[in-house]
């Protein structure tokens, strides 16, 4: 039996009382069970309890805050954030949470629903891709219109050799058409419906909402996460603009560097596996050839995947891009067909654990992509 993704979040939601209740014993509780009378417990100054959705907003929001406060990432590592939903431990984990930190743009499908049945009032905010300009989902993906084009223009053509062929053939073609239209309606009725699914399981709302993998936008999230903890810990507001400002010229550097890796590049174009960058391709003055839309898991069609095809054979291109989270076979299928090589280029929308073993970080895994780009625009 399947659930929508709205019953699967209600089911959690009436689950989380009875998860927040259990296990939880304070310092003064223990301390009673322990002796018999209730006794005072010194403590440090208490940290900030910050949650946020995924990797990115770990590491912005972890620069910011320093030591000031503990930092959990409700994605675990390793996993997608695109089809992710909340357990009932996870909704606990909010109602005692300080500040949630979550990207936005449509990327946590589940915010609002979540947000909206807690009851922890005090809980902050940030969305961190709040103020940017946020582009419609497509907007940079320059192959659909020739996608759409060739489709038209094959649907054209056929029309024209019925058309011609009916004058001889003509009560052949009848019914050769009608079982063309036959199969033809099965067959949009089948992709009409895994759209449909598609949509529903990877919903951004039209937007895109990949900001992080442009470092200038970065720069924004963070001082977006920076503002909303000082609303959260007003007594430490200058150490957190001052861990931000330190944080943020490093993002800067990057900016600089990618803009001095890929300026004079022989090509601009980059044919990667879903559309996470158009952030970056608009910021660097590159060009986007998505093979999936703004969700990895999203299956291309046959006419999409033809487009690539004839986009990478007619332009030459000898990388094409895949990620580390989900599978390289449509990449690799790519590939193989117009005779090139894969290379990662990592949306960062996790880390693996063999990236964690080996202390890799947002800026180290973006210098990796800006290496990788550098090399494929000038082949």
């Amino acid at each position: 039996m399947k659930f929508s993704k709205k019953a699967t979040l209600g089911l959690l939601f009436s689950l989380t009382l009875i998860v927040a209740g259990c296990g939880q014993k304070s310092a003064s509780d223990a301390n009673t069970a322990s002796t018999g009378t209730s006794v005072p417990v010194e403590t440090e100054t208490e940290k900030l309890n910050v949650q946020v959705s995924f990797y990115p907003m770990y590491e912005f929001t972890k620069n910011v805050a320093g030591d000031l406060a503990d930092v959990h990432t409700l994605v675990p590592a390793g996993m997608e954030p695109h089809d992710w939903e909340p357990t009932p431990q996870d909704i606990a984990s909010l109602e005692k949470a300080d500040v949630l930190v979550y990207n936005g743009a449509g990327m946590e499908s589940w915010i609002d629903q979540v947000t909206g049945s807690l009851s922890n009032a005090s809980l902050i905010q940030v969305e961190a891709s709040k103020g940017i300009n946020l582009l419609e989902g497509g907007e940079h993906d320059h192959h659909q219109e020739d996608s759409e084009t060739t489709e038209h223009d094959h649907d054209h053509e056929h029309a024209n050799e019925a058309t011609t062929e009916a004058h001889d053939h003509d009560h052949a073609d009848e019914a050769t058409a009608e079982e063309h239209d036959h199969d033809h309606d099965a067959e949009a009725e089948a992709e009409a419906e895994a759209e449909a699914e598609a949509g529903h399981d990877h919903d951004h709302g039209g937007l895109d909402p990949h900001v992080w993998l442009s470092p200038a936008l970065a720069v924004k999230e963070v001082r977006n996460i920076e503002a909303g903890l000082a609303q959260a810990a007003p007594e430490h507001a200058e150490q957190f603009k001052q861990n931000a400002d330190a944080y943020i010229a490093q993002l800067e550097s990057l900016d600089q560097d990618f803009k001095a890796a890929v300026t004079d590049s022989k090509r601009k174009d980059f044919i990667t596996q879903h559309a996470a960058f158009g952030y970056l391709a608009k910021e660097y003055g590159l060009q986007q050839v998505p093979i999936a839309g703004l969700s990895p898991e999203q299956e291309p069609s046959a006419a999409q995947m033809a487009s690539v095809i004839d986009f990478a054979k007619e332009h030459q291109v000898k990388t094409i891009f895949f990620e580390t989270l989900v599978s390289s076979k449509v990449s690799e299928t790519i590939a193989s067909e117009v005779g090139a090589k894969t290379a990662v280029l990592n949306p960062i929308e996790g880390l693996t654990e063999e990236e964690i073993a080996a202390g890799m970080d947002y800026i180290s895994v973006m210098r990796q992509n800006m290496e990788a780009l550098k090399l494929a625009l000038n082949e």
